[in-house]
């Protein structure tokens, strides 16, 4: 009887811990009764409740299935058993208890919400959508059923009907108004730019969002109003890709000598960002500092041996000045890559020229008439008439 009266007490306090919200102590008391009576499914279970109080979730998930064990079908056990699994991210497992608990209790807010969100896990958002219509019905319009209903729909290609979910989880709790950044986000995606640029001008503290207005307005033509919101987001986040779109768009306003220091700080938060190195050594060698252009063109080559921007710009510059060896080595890079147009044929041919090796001179202007077939008339005239000079030197 004493034993009995233990047990009994010893459940009373770990209640009372639970309900305490004492989790930790709740867990022990629980761990310490289904040790002394393992086949107490109820101590089990507010075992596994605790647990999950307390983010413990494999070992709620572990206690959830030996009571589900011992009590199949129990609703409470198949309901909190999902939502820890959808929390491990096990979406399968959850979407199979939550449709038993469905059955169950097919007019109920949760199963049908849960079973919702393990649909979406598993990319089934037209079924998804159903549940999350049932769960709506059942709860009224609670914003994480309506920020669930607006990824179902926008996740099938309705972006714009999407909208309304996003917005009524918003004005439903505060709490959800970044809801509103992933739908610009996926207007933006969808190509609908004037509704994500309206999205984004709600978040006007936010350098993100300041940032993507920016990069949308550029998309749009628009590079003198990118720049101011450009200008906002490089104050509140200097960070490097800022930093670039905030050039860009000095660049296509033509304000290039404030980009020029832009991206030289850019580079040097990420030196191994090939497109940035690329963007200073053109507006070096624009600026006519052409070692400083073959420097940057030579960092992004290294960083990246797969990038045929980097090799053509090397290339060309090193043409301009008069290093020919360099220029070949580096329009060899670029053959390998797979990259050999007319143009750079006609650079080689040069180079070989100009450096009087006439026997791989005469072959590279042949090649360059071959490949070129009339688009550079210029060219090809200059061309012909140095093959005329360099058959002369070669049959003396």
């Amino acid at each position: 009887m004493l034993l009995l009266l233990a047990f009994w007490l010893q459940a009373a306090d770990g209640m009372k811990a639970l309900e305490a919200r004492q989790y930790a102590e709740a867990a022990r008391l629980f761990s310490e009764e289904v040790k002394k009576s393992p086949d107490d499914f109820a101590a089990r279970f507010h075992l596994a409740l605790s647990l999950s109080l307390l983010n413990r979730d494999e070992e709620a998930a572990a206690e959830y299935t030996k009571v589900l064990a011992a009590k199949p079908g129990l609703y409470e056990a198949q309901l909190n058993l999902a939502v820890v699994q959808l929390r491990l991210r096990q979406f399968a497992a959850a979407a199979a208890l939550l449709a038993e608990a469905q059955k169950q209790k097919p007019a109920e807010f949760r199963p049908n919400y849960y079973a919702g969100e393990a649909l979406l896990g598993l990319g089934k958002n037209e079924d998804a959508e159903a549940a999350l219509r049932a769960a709506l019905n059942a709860g009224g319009k609670r914003p994480e059923a309506q920020l669930a209903m607006g990824r179902a729909v926008a996740r099938q290609g309705r972006v714009k009907e999407s909208a309304a979910w996003f917005t009524g989880a918003a004005e439903a709790d505060a709490g959800y108004r970044d809801a509103l950044l992933e739908l610009a986000e996926l207007h933006e995606r969808a190509g609908h730019k004037p509704e994500a640029i309206a999205l984004y001008r709600q978040f006007p503290d936010n350098a993100g969002a300041r940032e993507r207005i920016g990069v949308l307005l550029l998309d749009t033509g628009n590079a003198s109003d990118a720049v101011a919101e450009l200008e906002e987001a490089v104050k509140k986040s200097p960070t490097a890709a800022n930093r670039f779109a905030l050039a860009t768009a000095y660049l296509k306003s033509k304000q290039n000598a404030k980009a020029m220091p832009l991206i030289a700080t850019a580079v040097e938060q990420e030196p191994r960002n090939v497109e940035l190195r690329l963007t200073l050594g053109r507006l070096y060698r624009e600026a006519k500092n052409l070692p400083g252009a073959v420097r940057e063109f030579q960092f992004a080559a290294q960083a990246d041996p797969a990038s045929k921007a980097a090799w053509n710009e090397l290339g060309s510059t090193l043409f301009l000045l008069s290093n020919y060896q360099g220029t070949l080595f580096a329009f060899d890079k670029l053959k390998a890559l797979g990259e050999e147009t007319a143009p750079h044929l006609y650079l080689r041919a040069l180079c070989y020229d100009r450096m009087q090796l006439y026997k791989e001179t005469l072959p590279a202007y042949e090649k360059f008439l071959a490949a070129s077939g009339g688009k550079n008339p210029e060219e090809e005239f200059k061309a012909r008439q140095r093959i005329r000079v360099v058959k002369k030197v070669l049959d003396k």
